[in-house]
């Protein structure tokens, strides 16, 4: 983006959107004209987002390339950089530091059917490979989505959802851990309702992020649907830290998530130390 790998680009922040309590969207443009001109990504890279004065941290472009009025990540309240960041508003200044890392396959994925399966704010990763797909809609097969949260509340993207539940040619499902008043959709945790819609594994890729333990048990009901380790496909953004591997703070034995990732597919992941 800069000649410099280390220096980001300012841009201006357009819109903050509140999710959940704790969660924030940013929409950002780049300030520069001739790097906005110029800008591009893929579907699950990332950038680092500078809180000036404290440092900064990476999140997922989770706005499509196909749609470029700006660049959205959405961060949870986690610590020191994203506490700065949650106390922005439009007008005010960030840093970017992208693209970052490897894409999703989008690719080799075209002529089969999709499963999302998401968890929480591990929708941010999958909504910017779904928004790809249905914008090119033709190249994919069914697609299917599966997006679960502990409560209504603590789902990220919720003025989307009625959008998402209404399309002819996305098959969506909702589901939160525990029955909650007016709830009128899924009741049960990601992996057991997974069970239950039974998406074929049959010229299929299955892509998931969330919490690691939803990942764990999703990956095992994947496995039981007869879907192979090399149609499974995730995403580990939250490991990196310089982005360019230089820092190497992100390895996991021999790879660096930010040059070999963030996204895996699980047949690869199996091959890495245990150390997630």
């Amino acid at each position: 983006m800069t000649s410099n790998p280390y220096l980001p680009a300012m841009a201006t922040i357009q819109e903050v959107i509140q999710e959940t309590p704790n969660i924030m969207t940013f929409r950002v443009t780049l300030n520069n004209p001739e790097i906005k001109e110029k800008f591009t990504f893929e579907p699950g890279q990332v950038g680092q987002l500078s809180a000036f004065g404290i440092g900064e941290s990476t999140f997922v472009i989770n706005s499509s390339p196909t749609r470029m009025d700006y660049l959205q990540f959405s961060v949870m309240r986690t610590g020191e950089v994203t506490e700065k960041l949650h106390t922005l508003s439009a007008g005010d200044q960030v840093g970017v530091r992208a693209p970052l890392g490897n894409h999703f396959p989008y690719e080799d994925m075209k002529g089969k059917d999709i499963v999302f399966v998401g968890g929480g704010i591990g929708m941010a990763p999958l909504r910017t490979l779904l928004y790809y797909m249905l914008d090119n809609r033709k190249d994919y097969g069914k697609i299917t989505l599966l997006y679960g949260a502990r409560t209504p509340v603590d789902m990220a993207y919720q003025y989307e959802l009625p959008e998402w539940l209404e399309r002819d040619d996305l098959d969506t499902h909702l589901t939160i851990d525990a029955p909650y008043e007016g709830w009128e959709y899924n009741v049960g945790l990601i992996p057991n309702v997974l069970l239950d819609i039974a998406p074929s594994p049959k010229n299929a890729v299955a892509v998931t992020c969330g919490p690691p333990i939803m990942i764990k048990f999703t990956v095992q009901a994947l496995a039981k649907l007869g879907f192979k380790d090399n149609q499974i496909v995730t995403t580990l953004e939250k490991r990196m830290k310089c982005g360019i591997g230089i820092c190497g703070r992100c390895n996991i034995g021999t790879s660096y998530v930010c040059q070999d990732g963030p996204v895996y597919t699980y047949e690869q992941l199996k091959q890495l130390p245990n150390e997630m």
